[in-house]
């Protein structure tokens, strides 16, 4: 009898009729011999609101520790009501948090690692031959006592992790759309539905905003060799299989495809430092602040200064949830660094190619920059990797940037796209 863990987002399980609809899948999948592990994210937008509401409570910066005994609510309630509805189709299910399921994370608050998974309760549970309902985005520090998030993307990692500790046969992640598109079917509607897709380039494609798939979780399915099923919970078609790369079996397509899919991302910011002093040691000194921010730098450029001689300015893409902490730490040491002023962007997007083709192909470049050029939109930052290449555009070009690389890189579809509930979770 083979394990399979199952991931529910907030959109499949947004209310009664959803979680309903949901047991029934699993319970299905039980019937069919497989031991079943599930994991949920908190019902529809309900992480959303809880952080309103703590916003509303207290302006700025909710306490960490708080916050994250309010966030984690929201799984709780997702766990136990899919329990009561798997147990009123007749199978045995119980639910745990993450600390009941062993999720032992480090002690930050907001954005917890996970150090180890030790599922004994779950194993248990599995060997009482039940249904296992899991917490996602929770685990627990031994040395504070404490409940941790993971932060955004938190459910998928849980599900990954507890994939890898109990040696699941696959993943699946089930969302709102068939499985992983060529892009965002919300922003591209000729996007198309790819069967099979390398960590590496999920890895890739995550890190460049594309939300079917959190980053951390693609980083931890690659580590530990979990294989993902990324499907729709609305449908029963199959998805998308996202694996580590592997030979290729007599029969199929050695050749990987150039371009594996356009990711859009408007979830950063822009930050630009003037007239920071030409000398050596001064980025160091200035990415030394930043990152005792505990922020992520995701864009790097330096230019010499317009307006200054032995002077450059430094820009770099971050989270838009870091900045505010960011410019506080950089204005603090503005007299130590010696710069003249810091510029803040929050109206930027992030568009991305994404291929393992485009190790052994000529002329990526120049066709996404065509393609750019022609739909009129102008690139403010340019990045790449081995087989990646974004660019920073105004975030009102972001939708026509995608729509008009897709095309030119032959990925539209003969049909529109079909997304069944909307928030692509």
């Amino acid at each position: 009898m083979s394990l399979i863990v199952q991931k529910f987002g907030g959109s499949s399980v947004a209310d009664a009729a959803s979680i309903r609809r949901v047991a029934q899948r699993i319970a299905a999948t039980r019937r069919a011999g497989h031991d079943v592990v599930v994991v949920v994210s908190a019902m529809g937008d309900t992480t959303d609101e809880l952080l309103d509401l703590a916003n509303q409570v207290v302006e700025g910066h909710p306490a960490p520790r708080e916050l994250d005994m309010l966030l984690t609510s929201g799984e709780r309630i997702s766990m136990a009501l899919l329990a009561m509805a798997i147990k009123g189709l007749g199978l045995e299910a119980r639910s745990y948090t993450g600390s009941q399921a062993g999720m032992i994370t480090d002690e930050r608050h907001g954005k917890a690692r996970i150090l180890e998974v030790a599922p004994r309760r779950i194993q248990e549970a599995i060997a009482d031959g039940a249904i296992a309902i899991v917490a996602g985005f929770q685990g627990f520090n031994r040395e504070t006592g404490d409940i941790t998030t993971l932060g955004r993307g938190g459910s998928d990692t849980t599900a990954v992790a507890l994939a890898a500790a109990m040696d699941a046969e696959v993943c699946e992640i089930y969302t709102d759309v068939d499985g992983i598109f060529t892009a965002d079917p919300r922003v591209v509607p000729k996007a198309h539905k790819v069967d099979r897709i390398t960590t590496e380039e999920m890895v890739e494609l995550a890190a460049a905003g594309a939300k079917v798939l959190y980053i951390r979780a693609v980083e931890f399915a690659r580590r530990h060799g979990v294989r993902i099923h990324v499907r729709s919970s609305f449908s029963d078609l199959e998805g998308t299989i996202v694996t580590n790369r592997t030979v290729p079996a007599e029969g199929e397509t050695v050749e990987e495809p150039v371009v594996a899919g356009v990711a859009t991302d408007l979830s950063e910011s822009k930050i630009t430092i003037v007239g920071v002093p030409d000398v050596p040691g001064k980025a160091a000194q200035i990415f030394t602040i930043v990152a005792d921010t505990l922020a992520n730098i995701d864009m790097i450029v330096q230019n010499v200064s317009t307006t200054r001689s032995g002077e450059t300015d430094i820009s770099f893409t971050l989270a838009k949830s870091d900045v505010p902490a960011v410019l506080a730490a950089l204005e603090a040491a503005r007299a130590e660094v010696g710069f003249a002023e810091l510029l803040h962007d929050d109206d930027i997007a992030k568009v991305s190619v994404v291929g393992a083709g485009m190790r052994s192909s000529a002329g990526v470049s120049a066709k996404l920059f065509t393609a750019l050029y022609e739909a009129g939109v102008n690139m403010e930052m340019i990045s790449t990797s081995e087989i990646r290449i974004s660019v920073v555009t105004r975030a009102s070009a972001a939708a026509t940037a995608a729509r008009a690389i897709h095309a030119a890189f032959g990925l539209d579809g003969e049909a529109d796209a079909v997304v069944y509930a909307g928030t692509g979770r």
